[in-house]
Protein backbone atom coordinates (compact mmCIF):
# COMPACT_ATOMS: atom_id res chain seq x y z
CA UNK A 1 0.00 0.00 0.00
CA UNK A 2 2.74 2.34 0.74
CA UNK A 3 4.19 2.06 -2.30
CA UNK A 4 0.95 2.88 -4.28
CA UNK A 5 0.42 6.17 -2.24
CA UNK A 6 3.71 7.09 -3.18
CA UNK A 7 3.66 6.19 -6.25
CA UNK A 8 0.07 7.93 -6.65
CA UNK A 9 2.09 11.26 -4.60
CA UNK A 10 4.46 11.47 -6.90
CA UNK A 11 2.13 11.41 -10.11
CA UNK A 12 0.41 14.06 -8.30
CA UNK A 13 2.83 16.17 -8.40
CA UNK A 14 3.44 16.21 -11.91
CA UNK A 15 0.07 16.61 -12.77
CA UNK A 16 -0.41 19.88 -10.83
CA UNK A 17 2.65 20.88 -12.87
CA UNK A 18 1.01 23.01 -15.53
CA UNK A 19 1.80 21.54 -19.02
CA UNK A 20 0.39 21.13 -22.46
CA UNK A 21 -1.85 18.48 -21.35
CA UNK A 22 -3.22 20.98 -18.70
CA UNK A 23 -3.37 24.09 -20.82
CA UNK A 24 -5.63 22.07 -23.80
CA UNK A 25 -7.89 20.94 -21.17
CA UNK A 26 -8.80 24.06 -19.51
CA UNK A 27 -9.13 25.74 -23.09
CA UNK A 28 -11.04 23.52 -24.46
CA UNK A 29 -13.36 23.23 -21.18
CA UNK A 30 -13.59 27.30 -21.21
CA UNK A 31 -14.59 27.91 -25.01
CA UNK A 32 -16.62 24.78 -25.79
CA UNK A 33 -18.25 22.65 -22.89
CA UNK A 34 -17.02 20.07 -20.53
CA UNK A 35 -18.37 17.27 -22.74
CA UNK A 36 -15.85 18.37 -25.25
CA UNK A 37 -13.43 18.48 -22.71
CA UNK A 38 -13.68 15.00 -21.62
CA UNK A 39 -12.99 14.04 -25.13
CA UNK A 40 -9.95 15.73 -24.87
CA UNK A 41 -9.05 13.91 -21.39
CA UNK A 42 -9.69 10.28 -22.29
CA UNK A 43 -7.47 11.66 -25.24
CA UNK A 44 -4.87 12.50 -23.14
CA UNK A 45 -5.27 9.44 -20.54
CA UNK A 46 -4.92 7.09 -23.39
CA UNK A 47 -1.77 8.89 -23.99
CA UNK A 48 -0.40 8.54 -20.56
CA UNK A 49 -1.84 4.76 -20.94
CA UNK A 50 0.51 4.50 -24.19
CA UNK A 51 3.79 6.81 -22.46
CA UNK A 52 3.13 4.33 -19.14
CA UNK A 53 3.08 0.80 -20.67
CA UNK A 54 6.30 1.38 -23.04
CA UNK A 55 8.20 2.53 -19.62
CA UNK A 56 7.42 -0.50 -18.35
CA UNK A 57 8.37 -2.27 -21.30
CA UNK A 58 11.63 -0.41 -21.12
CA UNK A 59 11.32 1.90 -23.68
CA UNK A 60 12.67 4.74 -21.51
CA UNK A 61 16.30 2.74 -21.57
CA UNK A 62 16.03 2.35 -25.97
CA UNK A 63 15.10 6.28 -26.00
CA UNK A 64 18.36 7.09 -23.81
CA UNK A 65 20.54 4.94 -26.41
CA UNK A 66 18.93 6.23 -29.77
CA UNK A 67 19.72 10.01 -28.99
CA UNK A 68 18.60 10.41 -32.63
CA UNK A 69 15.02 8.36 -32.27
CA UNK A 70 14.53 10.53 -29.22
CA UNK A 71 15.05 14.25 -30.76
CA UNK A 72 13.05 12.49 -33.95
CA UNK A 73 10.09 12.21 -31.92
CA UNK A 74 10.19 15.46 -29.95
CA UNK A 75 10.68 17.29 -33.17
CA UNK A 76 7.43 16.09 -34.31
CA UNK A 77 5.82 16.62 -31.35
CA UNK A 78 7.24 20.12 -31.19
CA UNK A 79 5.97 20.77 -34.52
CA UNK A 80 2.43 19.54 -33.43
CA UNK A 81 2.62 21.46 -30.49
CA UNK A 82 3.51 24.70 -32.69
CA UNK A 83 1.16 24.07 -35.43
CA UNK A 84 -1.43 24.15 -32.41
CA UNK A 85 -0.39 26.88 -30.69
CA UNK A 86 -0.11 28.97 -34.37
CA UNK A 87 -3.96 28.28 -34.73
CA UNK A 88 -5.15 29.05 -31.91
CA UNK A 89 -3.07 32.83 -32.02
CA UNK A 90 -4.86 33.42 -35.21
CA UNK A 91 -8.16 32.40 -34.44
CA UNK A 92 -7.15 35.03 -31.21
CA UNK A 93 -5.95 37.49 -34.06
CA UNK A 94 -9.22 37.38 -35.76
CA UNK A 95 -11.69 37.70 -33.18
CA UNK A 96 -13.44 40.93 -33.32
CA UNK A 97 -14.31 42.49 -29.24
CA UNK A 98 -17.90 43.16 -30.46
CA UNK A 99 -18.78 39.84 -31.86
CA UNK A 100 -18.44 38.02 -27.95
CA UNK A 101 -21.68 36.72 -28.05
CA UNK A 102 -20.63 34.33 -30.78
CA UNK A 103 -16.96 33.43 -29.92
CA UNK A 104 -17.32 29.92 -28.00
CA UNK A 105 -19.15 29.06 -31.45
CA UNK A 106 -15.45 29.89 -33.12
CA UNK A 107 -13.22 28.39 -30.76
CA UNK A 108 -9.73 28.15 -32.44
CA UNK A 109 -9.68 24.19 -31.54
CA UNK A 110 -11.04 21.95 -33.38
CA UNK A 111 -14.62 21.45 -32.62
CA UNK A 112 -15.80 17.90 -33.22
CA UNK A 113 -15.62 15.39 -29.97
CA UNK A 114 -13.28 12.72 -32.00
CA UNK A 115 -10.80 15.36 -33.03
CA UNK A 116 -10.88 16.75 -29.78
CA UNK A 117 -10.10 13.09 -28.70
CA UNK A 118 -7.56 12.94 -31.30
CA UNK A 119 -6.21 16.22 -30.93
CA UNK A 120 -5.54 15.48 -26.52
CA UNK A 121 -3.90 12.19 -27.10
CA UNK A 122 -1.60 14.05 -29.92
CA UNK A 123 -1.23 16.70 -27.22
CA UNK A 124 0.05 13.99 -24.60
CA UNK A 125 2.12 12.20 -27.36
CA UNK A 126 3.97 14.86 -28.53
CA UNK A 127 6.30 14.84 -25.75
CA UNK A 128 8.53 12.02 -25.48
CA UNK A 129 9.84 12.78 -22.21
CA UNK A 130 6.71 11.97 -20.25
CA UNK A 131 8.16 8.12 -21.43
CA UNK A 132 11.23 9.22 -19.69
CA UNK A 133 9.40 10.91 -16.78
CA UNK A 134 7.12 7.15 -16.40
CA UNK A 135 10.85 5.58 -16.54
CA UNK A 136 12.10 7.19 -13.75
CA UNK A 137 9.82 6.90 -11.72
CA UNK A 138 8.79 3.12 -12.33
CA UNK A 139 12.76 2.54 -11.92
CA UNK A 140 13.06 4.19 -8.83
CA UNK A 141 10.26 2.57 -7.28
CA UNK A 142 9.66 -0.54 -8.58
CA UNK A 143 12.40 -3.13 -8.10
CA UNK A 144 12.90 -6.44 -9.24
CA UNK A 145 10.93 -7.70 -6.24
CA UNK A 146 8.10 -6.36 -7.79
CA UNK A 147 5.38 -8.63 -8.64
CA UNK A 148 4.03 -8.57 -12.47
CA UNK A 149 0.37 -7.94 -11.06
CA UNK A 150 1.93 -4.49 -8.61
CA UNK A 151 3.96 -3.24 -11.85
CA UNK A 152 0.36 -2.82 -13.38
CA UNK A 153 -1.15 -2.32 -10.47
CA UNK A 154 0.93 0.83 -10.48
CA UNK A 155 -0.01 1.22 -14.31
CA UNK A 156 -3.84 1.39 -13.26
CA UNK A 157 -2.84 4.27 -10.67
CA UNK A 158 -1.25 6.79 -12.80
CA UNK A 159 -3.83 6.03 -15.52
CA UNK A 160 -6.90 6.49 -13.72
CA UNK A 161 -5.02 9.18 -11.32
CA UNK A 162 -4.57 11.53 -14.55
CA UNK A 163 -8.24 10.61 -15.64
CA UNK A 164 -9.54 11.58 -12.32
CA UNK A 165 -7.37 15.00 -12.52
CA UNK A 166 -7.98 16.23 -15.93
CA UNK A 167 -11.79 15.13 -15.54
CA UNK A 168 -11.87 17.83 -12.11
CA UNK A 169 -10.12 20.27 -14.51
CA UNK A 170 -12.31 20.32 -17.43
CA UNK A 171 -15.77 20.69 -14.70
CA UNK A 172 -13.72 23.28 -13.21
CA UNK A 173 -12.83 25.31 -16.42
CA UNK A 174 -16.25 24.29 -17.31
CA UNK A 175 -18.08 26.04 -14.70
CA UNK A 176 -20.57 29.47 -16.06
CA UNK A 177 -18.53 31.82 -14.07
CA UNK A 178 -15.27 30.31 -15.90
CA UNK A 179 -17.00 30.68 -19.48
CA UNK A 180 -18.92 34.06 -18.49
CA UNK A 181 -15.17 35.63 -18.06
CA UNK A 182 -14.12 33.73 -21.31
CA UNK A 183 -16.41 35.71 -23.21
CA UNK A 184 -15.23 38.90 -22.06
CA UNK A 185 -11.68 37.63 -22.53
CA UNK A 186 -11.42 34.89 -24.99
CA UNK A 187 -9.36 36.73 -27.66
CA UNK A 188 -6.25 37.30 -24.66
CA UNK A 189 -6.84 33.72 -23.40
CA UNK A 190 -6.81 31.91 -26.70
CA UNK A 191 -3.91 33.81 -27.19
CA UNK A 192 -1.63 33.18 -24.08
CA UNK A 193 -2.84 29.70 -24.53
CA UNK A 194 -1.34 29.94 -28.00
CA UNK A 195 1.80 31.48 -27.03
CA UNK A 196 2.16 28.82 -24.49
CA UNK A 197 1.73 25.72 -26.40
CA UNK A 198 4.34 27.80 -29.24
CA UNK A 199 7.02 27.79 -26.16
CA UNK A 200 6.37 24.43 -25.32
CA UNK A 201 6.97 23.17 -29.01
CA UNK A 202 10.12 25.31 -29.18
CA UNK A 203 11.15 23.67 -25.77
CA UNK A 204 10.87 20.11 -27.32
CA UNK A 205 12.57 21.16 -30.96
CA UNK A 206 15.22 23.26 -29.22
CA UNK A 207 15.99 21.25 -25.87
CA UNK A 208 19.43 20.07 -25.32
CA UNK A 209 19.07 15.96 -24.49
CA UNK A 210 18.51 15.88 -20.72
CA UNK A 211 17.27 19.19 -20.38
Amino acid sequence: MNLFLTIALVQLIALLSPGPDFFFVSQTAISRSRRQAFFGVVGITLGVAVWATLALLGLQLLLQRLVWLERLIAIAGGLYLGWLGIKMLRGALRKSTNVAAQEVEHSPLQQGEFATFRAGLLTNLSNPKVVIYFGSVFSAFLGDHISGGARWGVWTLVVAETLLWFSLVAAFFALPAMRSGYLRLSRWIDGFAGAVFVLFGLHLIFARRGA
